[in-house]
């Protein structure tokens, strides 16, 4: 069920498709003895999240891979509690504080005291630090981004950030001085073109090199709209290989393993909706956070939550679909 945007994504920097120099710089940034904090900056679809989790992986090894979402509740200062969902492995944690609001602050702050201050489980075999990614930095507050500042001297020898955001325009001089910046640009057309290529070739697909060049153009060489775009032709002219139904049976079962273990059926939602949400695009992400909402509050109000969530994600499946048809209608091949 995983789109190839995720199923091929690369997982170490020796299997990055482009940007190969950039690639041998950050392992050699791993070798040296000194890891700074890193801010990495550009555009949407460029690659900057996968080169952050294939810089951890040759940092911590395979381990960084085991993720988990955790919903983790803040008190502020002013006895306000503050919901926040993060994602962590042993050895490092990514949050988006910008969705705390005027509130980032305190969640920098607290986040970043409790991992710097939490043990490596094997100290002598491991880094002496763990990692803590924060993106879309250059939405935080200027208070928040004074508080990374302190908060980044205060715990420097126990903890390393990694900044990611689209421009560094937003982000104040202190943090971009404390930083090691890394651009990471959009690939060129042709790389594009190789990646569907490869991508198209490991799904047994042939894919004309006229189709791979107008993708890359339509897409704006945003390589993950390039991927999803690419899988719509895929889905529009052939028949589909994994049954819905028996999709959807996978998906019943799994929610139910989860709620058998007594994860509360609301973090589930949240975990459901922070996963699709990171891999939708413009206008379908509006459609997704609305039908999230919906299925929240009839979560909330029914008895039997195995309904609700099998309903939301038998409803994305269908929008999914049909932005995926419209898509492609619209690129008129």
């Amino acid at each position: 069920m995983s789109l190839w945007v995720d199923k091929y994504r690369p997982t170490s920097l020796g299997k990055l498709d482009y940007h190969k120099e950039q690639a041998t710089q950050l392992k050699n940034l791993v070798q040296c003895g000194d890891f700074p904090h890193l801010l990495v900056y550009g555009p949407s679809g460029a690659g900057k999240k996968t080169r952050i989790m294939c810089l951890l992986r040759e940092l911590y090894g395979a381990g960084v891979e085991k993720l988990r979402i955790e919903h983790q509740t803040i008190v502020a200062p002013s006895k306000k509690k503050i919901e926040i969902n993060t994602i962590a492995s042993n050895y490092h944690l990514e949050v988006n504080p910008s969705d705390a609001g005027n509130q980032d602050r305190v969640v920098i702050q607290e986040l970043i005291k409790t991992v710097a201050q939490s043990q490596q489980i094997q100290s002598s075999t491991q880094r002496e630090f763990k990692v803590v990614l924060l993106t879309e930095v250059d939405r935080l507050t200027k208070d928040a981004q004074h508080a990374l500042r302190r908060t980044m001297e205060k715990y420097m020898g126990t903890c390393r950030l990694i900044l990611c955001s689209t421009s560094t325009s937003k982000v104040i001089g202190p943090i971009r001085s404390r930083c090691l910046a890394i651009r990471v640009p959009l690939p060129s057309t042709e790389d594009v073109c190789s990646v569907l290529t490869a991508v198209c070739k490991k799904e047994g697909l042939l894919l004309p090199p006229e189709l791979a060049k107008r993708i890359s153009e339509k897409s704006d060489r945003n390589l993950r709209k390039a991927l999803l775009m690419c899988e719509a032709c895929r889905v529009q002219h052939t028949v589909y290989t994994v049954n819905e139904k028996h999709a959807l049976l996978e998906v019943r079962a799994r929610l139910y393993e989860l709620l058998t273990h007594c994860i509360p059926p609301e973090i589930i939602m949240k975990g459901l909706v922070t996963e699709l949400l990171s891999n939708c695009d413009g206008q379908l992400k509006t459609e997704v956070a609305h039908m999230a909402a919906y299925y929240e509050h009839r979560l909330q109000l029914g008895s039997k939550a195995i309904y609700h969530l099998e309903a939301f994600t038998a409803k994305f499946m269908a929008i999914y679909k049909k932005f995926m048809e419209d898509g492609l209608d619209a690129m008129m091949f």
